[in-house]
């Protein structure tokens, strides 16, 4: 008998460890569930409400193949090898089957379960399944990881085009087995259990995934490049919480993005083009989590920004989480966070930077904040975005580059529709107005609204001066976009 332990790979279709599993014969299934690490992962109750939800869709689904799904408790991850191997020799299991995961903790867990089972005469085999490529296997000509996302990309692009990767093929259903599939549970100590409202956004299952994949090729895709960056349209994909989760596969994404533009990478249809460097970008920034570990450690990837004099000031950190920053584009998109479990991605940008410049906040509180209320939260696309906007990560933003909350919220906000949805207390202000009400209403401000909590002119003056400090920095001058 085999083993397919599912991790952040909760679905059937182009599943390439559980397909491997299935063609060596009866195969069982396992998911471990690990309270403490998810925690010390600041996991975000909704995610965690979440993985249950598609593990409960998903082994509804395994069952009509004849394959059990079992549960066990690892606490930590430290516990996992004891608990795969007990549970190999249990069931005379003779091979176990991963799709890869990245990180440091992922990688030793690995490493260990690895060496456990092998102990115990089981083997243990792992697969390329979430990325493209294998991390390691996109280098420059120095030999070295990718720093830059364009330079990365080019490679990337090349590859592809010499060999696509393909779909892997659904398993056959097997012979029953005497097992039968374990109950799931339907909520996890220490993660409080999300709204109704919430979870009927995101809805569990393959089959939604599918649908919604399958919608924003065929009638919003071409209009992605053009759309995206405004909040109030329904510009994006809406699949990234199923990406997380590998309810969907990044190759079933890439494959539905080229036949909506007749095979091709670059040329064609611009969304479809500017959406596939999208899944290249997640590619980048977990190709980064492997090259340079210390991302994975909360270290910055540009040593010399560990010298930024950040401010401690937890009110200011407080009025950010909790949406009183005076601020409308700020505070809607962090109620639009709270509410929902997730924030549109050009929103997520200015957020990080008027956290981290504007505020001169640590980067690892907001990174820290998102992941603990994000439904997608993923170590490396959140890691790579708050490097980014912080100026400290690679590939990022010059640090003389400061969006202006104001100018960012006008460009892509610019009837205040996203503003007044999240924020009705502004609802009767105008298109003008409603974007700095501060600026209307004098010293008292709209009713329920407070004054903003910074002023933004001498505040980018504060950041740029705390990053020209720095050594090996150059003064350069620079202003708001």
């Amino acid at each position: 008998m085999h083993l397919i332990w599912l991790r952040t790979d909760l679905r059937l279709h182009d599943n390439t460890a559980l397909a491997a599993a299935a063609q060596r014969g009866p195969t069982v299934a396992v998911y471990l569930i690990s309270p403490e690490q998810w925690l010390a992962h600041d996991d975000a109750p909704c995610k965690v409400d979440f993985w249950l939800r598609n593990l409960q869709r998903l082994s509804v689904a395994l069952a009509e193949l004849n394959i059990p799904l079992l549960i066990r408790h690892a606490s930590t991850w430290d516990q996992a090898p004891n608990v795969l191997a007990d549970m190999c020799q249990e069931l005379s299991i003779q091979s176990v089957h991963v799709n890869d995961e990245y990180g440091i903790h992922e990688e030793r867990r690995d490493a260990a379960v690895a060496k456990a089972l092998e102990a115990r005469g089981v083997t243990f085999h792992n697969y390329l399944d979430q990325l493209f490529f294998q991390p390691g296997s996109v280098l420059t000509k120095t030999g070295t990881y990718f720093q830059v996302f364009s330079q990365f990309r080019k490679v990337c692009y090349n590859r592809l085009h010499g060999a696509l990767p393909r779909l892997i093929a659904t398993p056959k259903a097997q012979a029953a087995l005497k097992l039968k599939s374990e109950p799931i549970p339907d909520h996890v100590e220490g993660f409080a259990t999300p709204t109704e409202a919430l979870r009927s956004l995101w809805p569990a299952g393959e089959a939604e995934a599918g649908r919604r994949l399958d919608q924003f090729a065929d009638a919003q895709i071409s209009y992605y490049k053009d759309e995206r960056d405004f909040p109030a349209k329904p510009g994006t994909s809406q699949l990234s919480a199923y990406l997380a989760a590998g309810v969907v596969s990044p190759r079933q994404c890439l494959h539905a993005a080229l036949q909506s533009n007749q095979g091709e990478f670059e040329s064609g249809d611009i969304g479809a083009i500017t959406w596939i460097n999208e899944l290249l970008w997640r590619e980048f920034y977990k190709h980064i989590l492997v090259g340079y570990p210390r991302v994975s450690r909360h270290r910055a990837f540009r040593p010399e920004t560990e010298a930024v004099a950040w401010r401690n000031s937890p009110e200011d950190l407080k009025a950010w989480q909790e949406a009183r920053t005076g601020l409308p584009i700020i505070d809607a998109a962090m109620r639009q966070l709270l509410e929902t479990g997730w924030m549109h991605n050009r929103l997520r940008m200015v957020v990080a930077m008027f956290l981290t410049k504007n505020l001169l906040i640590d980067w690892r509180e907001g990174e820290r904040f998102f992941m603990r209320h994000l439904i997608d939260g993923d170590l490396a696309a959140n890691n790579g975005g708050w490097q980014w906007s912080s100026s400290t990560g690679t590939d990022s933003a010059p640090y003389f580059r400061i969006f202006s909350p104001l100018s960012q919220s006008e460009k892509f906000d610019g009837e205040g529709v996203f503003i007044k949805h999240w924020l009705p207390q502004l609802a009767a202000l105008n298109k003008k107005e409603v974007h700095n009400p501060d600026a209307v209403g004098g010293l008292f401000g709209v009713a329920d609204y407070p004054r903003p909590i910074v002023d933004l002119k001498k505040s980018r003056e504060r950041a740029l001066a705390a990053f020209r400090s720095l050594p090996s920095r150059q003064a350069v001058g620079g202003g708001y976009e």
